[in-house]
């Protein structure tokens, strides 16, 4: 297993993971006092490790039509996208 690729993968999604609707999510069902809080970790802890094995399948499927390189600049456009359209809209 490559530790620098494990490290950098780690923290670029736990760092885009702060603070988002997900995180709010999870912490408004854990604020339910008939719900374990242990259920709610389990619960949001598989969705994210099913939500990352479909994202790694389907990269791993794109990436044998469409090369990295090409996929590095649709993906940056489409941040760029998305970061205007949420300018735009506040």
């Amino acid at each position: 297993m490559d530790i620098k690729a494990l490290s950098i993968v780690f923290a670029s999604v736990f760092i885009a993971e702060l603070g988002d609707k997900t995180q709010l999510a999870t912490m408004l069902f854990a604020t339910d006092k008939n719900v374990g809080k242990l259920t709610v970790f389990f619960g949001a802890a598989l969705a994210l490790v099913l939500a990352s094995a479909v994202s790694v399948l389907a990269g791993g499927f794109i990436s044998n039509y469409i090369s990295e390189k090409y996929l590095s600049v649709i993906a940056g456009f489409g941040f760029i996208a998305i970061g205007a359209l949420t300018i735009f809209r506040a």
